[in-house]
């Protein structure tokens, strides 16, 4: 990691868990690069809060679903680096994505390929797209589920893709290693956000539920996820590697 102040990339960076996380990481000192889907206006209100704590910021459309968009998407990030005056990002958080509630027995052919286009497929490619801007020393983090350790009706699409990360971050910690590039994995519980058109947060018996399977007795809020992901980045914890961190408050123990 570069001694100067580090670079973060944040893929869906603009709302939720990954605008929290960047807030986090702006107060512990690093610059970010954060992507969103469509809505620029939220994009850059998220820029101008980073920017407000005296670090810089840009915000970058992509759709983590079209790996067709990850080239111009890799030189889009060059570009900004290069009028940072700098070669290289020095952190990679994988955390854009959508959700699906839906059983197996009604799940659709449509509805799973596109778990897969953004919660496995974007990932991989979106990284290795990115691999040549990451320096060496670095760190990547991928955003899992608890949903890939405990299973609830409803989620298996997306529980399966989110198990597949967890593998591709093994993976990752293992091909980079002689680079001293670190990989890891965060797995939220449910969060209280709008992730999901806001079930969690929204749906009050939805909300007793997790709370009643979970051992400090409520759901997740967003600070209690951006801290852990400005954690796993800093440098004390340089490591931790190929590992899977559940961040959850002991769901289903």
């Amino acid at each position: 990691m570069t001694t100067s102040n580090p670079i973060t990339l944040i893929t869906g960076g603009s709302r939720g868990l990954g605008r929290n996380a960047a807030v986090h990481l702006a107060r512990q000192g690093s610059d970010i690069i954060l992507s969103y889907h469509h809505n620029r206006d939220e994009a850059s209100a998220a820029v101008a809060e980073i920017e407000a704590l005296g670090r810089r910021a840009t915000a970058l459309q992509l759709d983590v679903g079209d790996h067709l968009q990850f080239a111009d998407f890799a030189g889009q990030v060059n570009a900004v680096l290069g009028r940072w005056q700098r070669s290289h990002i020095d952190a990679l958080v994988n955390n854009a994505g959508v959700g699906l509630h839906a059983s197996i027995a009604d799940t659709t052919a449509a509805q799973f390929d596109e778990m897969v286009r953004i919660h496995l497929k974007g990932p991989y490619f979106l990284t290795q797209a990115l691999l040549p801007l990451l320096a060496d020393g670095g760190r990547i983090l991928n955003l899992s589920s608890g949903l890939a350790r405990f299973a609830l009706p409803g989620s298996s699409a997306y529980a399966m893709m989110k198990g597949g990360v967890e593998v591709f971050t093994r993976y990752l910690a293992k091909e980079l290693g002689e680079r001293g590039i670190r990989a890891n994995t965060l797995a939220p519980g449910a969060i209280a956000t709008d992730f999901s058109g806001g079930a969690v947060r929204d749906n009050a018996q939805l909300n007793a539920n997790v709370a009643a399977i979970t051992a400090l007795g409520r759901v997740g809020l967003p600070d209690d996820i951006g801290p852990v992901v400005a954690a796993l980045l800093a440098p004390g914890t340089g490591w931790i590697n190929g590992q899977r961190i559940e961040a959850s408050g002991g769901m289903v123990l």
